[in-house]
């Protein structure tokens, strides 16, 4: 069997990652046309294949993305569970037409109704979804240990990989010392470590129930592939996967089409106010600094309500902080109420997490009220 490291040589991954990475440093310009080449070359494909095609749409990027595609006579459909998000990006959904799904199905009752998934009953079952997609999936597998993982997770606590890795010994499947101190202690007999045990539950699967499989279902009944607005630039683990498979990908499971693959946020930006996209307003509004830089005068960034992927590494007000000047009654909900501990009965939330991994939550910044955020502050 051909190991990690063994079709990375084959494919030659370096040079793909090497051509892709001059791409991304090309002006916006080149960008914008080879976006749409690139977009127009899936398109001609999927068309051969017999394959429909559709836009995964969630906040500004992919609103982006799917008037771009319209703007260059791709009518590819735009569906989500808008559910998730923002409402001002509902609204902008409604707008254009995006087709609303629901979370997966739960179960269905003897009475014949169906129940959705919701994210309480997900962190409940499952665990938070918190520091990145990534690491979440690592310390679920600490915390499922079973003889099946047992290599996988020798690697995350050692770096030591088995035959598919390559044998290597200081592999990335590794936890950084940092979240290994706190989450690690599951090895601790098997390692001879001596790592602390999280206390709550800690998973990757709210993502998996509450959009990715509505929108693979949706996919399959339709025979369609999609369009996605990511960006290498962002970083994460889908970085990499990007800049070996670029921007179009026809694998054995997996058709998809990043467009703006090559893009950094500026490129995005720019781009929406050239096709003068509706933004939400949660982003506020996109203008530019005395030094040219565009920035959205509100939220950067959006996601999932209450999700804490990244949220340790985000700068005050966070997301939690904005939730909780806008609603304070479902911020409480969320830091104190949303889980009950099986072993004592005791309701707690997101304050326990934040503790945890040491988040600061319980005074709003000094340096800069959420108000003043809110109004583009922060950007003055």
């Amino acid at each position: 069997m051909e190991n990690v490291l063994e079709r990375m040589e084959r494919i030659d991954a370096k040079k793909r990652i090497a051509d892709f990475m001059v791409k991304e440093q090309m002006p916006y310009s080149f960008k914008v046309k080879y976006a749409r080449i690139r977009a127009e070359e899936f398109v001609r494909e999927c068309d051969a294949r017999g394959l429909n095609y559709h836009v995964s749409v969630g906040g500004l990027d992919s609103i982006t993305l799917f008037l771009f595609l319209k703007s260059i006579h791709i009518d590819a459909p735009g569906i989500s569970v808008s559910s998730l998000e923002d409402v001002s990006i509902q609204r902008v959904h409604r707008q254009l037409g995006i087709e609303r799904l629901k979370p997966a199905v739960h179960h269905v009752d003897p009475d014949g109704m169906v129940h959705y998934w919701s994210k309480p009953q997900i962190i409940q079952e499952f665990g938070f979804p918190v520091l990145s997609k990534e690491i979440a999936a690592k310390i679920e597998l600490l915390q499922s240990p079973s003889e099946k993982n047992a290599t996988v997770r020798h690697a995350i606590i050692t770096g030591e990989t088995g035959e598919y890795g390559g044998f290597q010994t200081d592999s990335r499947m590794r936890l950084s010392e940092r979240w290994l101190w706190k989450f690690g202690g599951y090895e601790n007999e098997n390692e001879g470590t001596h790592y602390q045990i999280a206390p709550f539950k800690v998973s990757s699967k709210c993502c998996y129930y509450l959009k990715e499989k509505p929108c693979d279902d949706w996919a399959r009944e339709h025979n369609s592939v999609p369009f996605l607005g990511l960006m290498a630039s962002e970083g994460g683990r889908r970085a990499k996967s990007l800049r070996v498979n670029g921007c179009n990908y026809f694998g054995a499971t997996t058709i998809r089409s990043a467009p703006f693959a090559i893009f950094n946020r500026q490129d995005i930006l720019q781009l929406a106010l050239d096709l003068d996209v509706p933004v939400p307003e949660i982003y506020g509004a996109i203008e530019r600094k005395d030094d040219g830089t565009l920035y959205t005068t509100k939220a950067q960034r959006t996601g999932c309500n209450m999700c804490g992927f990244g949220i340790h590494i985000e700068k005050r007000p966070n997301r939690f902080d904005l939730l909780r000047e806008r609603n304070p009654k479902e911020w409480a909900y969320w830091m104190f109420n949303c889980v009950t501990d099986p072993d004592t009965g005791e309701k707690y939330g997101w304050s326990r997490v934040l503790d945890y991994i040491g988040v600061d939550w319980r005074e709003i910044p000094k340096q800069l009220s959420i108000s003043e955020f809110l109004t583009g502050g922060m950007f003055g």
